[in-house]
């Protein structure tokens, strides 16, 4: 009722000021220069105005509720505020960018059946911040490091209350988006996330940046959010721009092993000149479907041709009976027009350029009704050596190696190995020799990958201290944040001495784990300027 109020007072108004406008030349024609006449014409102009005015705010005013319909859109709200277990996305946004990116958000979470709350970082309310337990911000820098005009006051009251109430029960992402070309880039996302860890909360995840609207850095926050959800199969937002490789070598790493297969991957690349990438960067795969997944799929429809096959290859395949069903009787181009390309998956880089080699290690994964994982399985199984990989090489300078010779304390489990392999190996062509390893697994038997290549840098004094916590070899289960406490002494110590702090594996368990002890041991304030110091850098998945 309300709604249909303001639209009829809306037309009303707009058709009064039609009226007096249509009317406006046979009034001046009449005025004369009397008086009367000039106060006339100026009460006629001030209420054309006045009726201007009116309109334009009730539009404006429709327009923020239809926006807040949107930002509020299946979250389960009520008017008291958002429901349990809602995440909230708050976003600052200058050009309205930021914002996009949060409803775009929004929308891959709601595809992992979760309840979404977005709101512009202005109109967050402490209240907003004590219900949260899960929250996205999604964070402008605008000018030489300000906040967005939206966040200005949100802004001054980060610094006016910086150790507000504890948010200890918040966990946290930030999306920090901004200019390489300014001095201080992606500030104010910084200083959001470092405001947050003073006050308590969890990081997810390490900020991610965002040059200028780069591809990659978003194609990387999707995967987080995919991550969060447990909705990995949301096709990419922008689809990367892939070099060709060739699969060289394939081998496993742990055979007998009571986790899943893990494999060690060479790619060589078909196209030139090669890529260059630096230890702590990331290879974005495409994916495909095995062919004998694409020959069933093909067969239920009754399709035929390699062109078709060659591209259902990289199609998302359904499925379902009804999904399939839906499909039949439709042209091949049409089939194709309905299904959506595989989204990009991401692995640590484990090599250097000059090894001659991309290198990956990667666990074979199952999927909800038993499949391999979409990539996992591609590359461990469906894929044969010699075949071509599409692979595209990420800048990911957040987790780049020290430019000197500080200590370096690498962190990390299971094929989480494959970016500290890459770190170590460029800490040994550069002639840096004090790195401490903290490394764990199942068993030392089955799961001590590349060995030989750790015991040989131990030897060679490349690496000063070694750490292995294999978790299945003793009654007791030990993981890398139970020897982290064990040597909490020496830790404190490489830290006195400027060490940095790399952790690389898997997010559930181990890096929040690490977390703990790491707080513990050094303390949540010193943590937290590690962090802000760049001295704490994590790759967590």
């Amino acid at each position: 009722m309300g709604k249909l109020m303001a639209s009829t007072s809306t037309q009303l108004i707009a058709s009064f000021a039609a009226a007096a406008l249509a009317s406006w030349g046979a009034w001046r024609a009449q005025m004369t220069d009397s008086a009367q006449g000039r106060w006339l014409l100026a009460a006629l102009i001030a209420l054309a105005y006045l009726v201007f005015c009116t309109v334009t705010v009730l539009k404006y005013r429709r327009a923020q509720r239809e926006q807040e319909k949107l930002w509020a859109a299946d979250d389960g709200r009520t008017d008291s505020g958002a429901a349990a277990g809602t995440v909230l996305i708050a976003f600052a946004s200058q050009t309205g960018f930021a914002e996009q990116l949060a409803l775009q958000s929004a929308q891959s979470l709601r595809k992992g059946g979760m309840a979404v709350r977005v709101l512009p970082l202005g109109r967050i309310t402490e209240q907003d911040f004590q219900a949260a337990r899960q929250a996205l911000f999604i964070a402008s820098t605008t000018g030489e490091g300000d906040a967005p005009d939206g966040a200005s006051g949100f802004a001054r009251r980060m610094v006016e209350a910086a150790e507000g109430a504890s948010l200890a029960g918040l966990q946290f992402g930030v999306l920090a988006l901004g200019d390489r070309s300014y001095a201080r880039y992606c500030v104010f996302g910084h200083a959001l996330d470092a405001w947050l860890r003073r006050r308590h909360a969890q990081p997810l995840f390490d900020t991610v940046e965002v040059d200028n609207g780069d591809e990659g850095a978003l194609r990387h926050w999707q995967h987080q959010l995919g991550v969060l959800s447990g909705h990995t199969d949301d096709a990419d937002w922008s689809a990367p721009s892939y070099s060709r490789w060739r699969l060289a070598q394939r081998r496993l790493l742990n055979p007998g092993s009571a986790g899943g297969p893990a494999f060690h991957l060479s790619l060589t690349p078909l196209d030139l000149p090669a890529p260059q990438w630096q230890a702590g960067d990331i290879a974005e795969i495409g994916p495909r479907n095995s062919d004998e997944a694409v020959r069933r799929f093909m067969w239920a429809l009754s399709l035929k041709g390699a062109p078709l096959a060659q591209a259902l290859a990289g199609r998302m395949l359904p499925q379902e009976a009804a999904a399939i069903d839906a499909l039949r009787g439709l042209a091949p181009e049409q089939v194709l027009a309905q299904l959506t390309p595989l989204p990009h998956r991401e692995y640590s880089i484990a090599s250097l350029p000059e090894d001659g080699a991309l290198d990956l290690l990667v666990r074979r994964m199952a999927q909800a009704d038993g499949r391999p994982g979409i990539g996992s399985g591609w590359l461990t199984l469906h894929a044969f050596e010699g075949q071509e990989i599409a692979l595209r090489v990420r800048n990911n300078s957040s987790f780049h190696t020290p430019p000197d010779a500080s200590p370096l304390i690498l962190i990390g489990n299971g094929t989480g190995l494959a970016g500290l392999r890459a770190h170590l190996r460029a800490r040994a062509v550069a002639g840096h020799r004090r790195n401490w390893l903290v490394f764990g697994e199942r068993s030392r038997a089955t799961d001590f990958f590349h060995r030989g290549e750790i015991e040989a840098w131990q030897a060679q004094g490349m690496l000063e201290r070694l750490d292995l916590a294999f978790s299945r070899d003793q009654a007791e289960r030990i993981y890398v944040q139970d020897k982290l406490r064990q040597s909490a002494d020496l830790l404190r110590q490489w830290v006195g001495q400027g060490a940095y702090i790399y952790v690389c594996g898997s997010l559930q368990g181990m890096a929040s784990g690490v977390a703990c002890a790491l707080q513990d041991i050094l303390g949540e304030e010193a943590l937290i300027a590690l962090a802000e110091q760049g001295r704490y850098r994590r790759d967590v998945y």
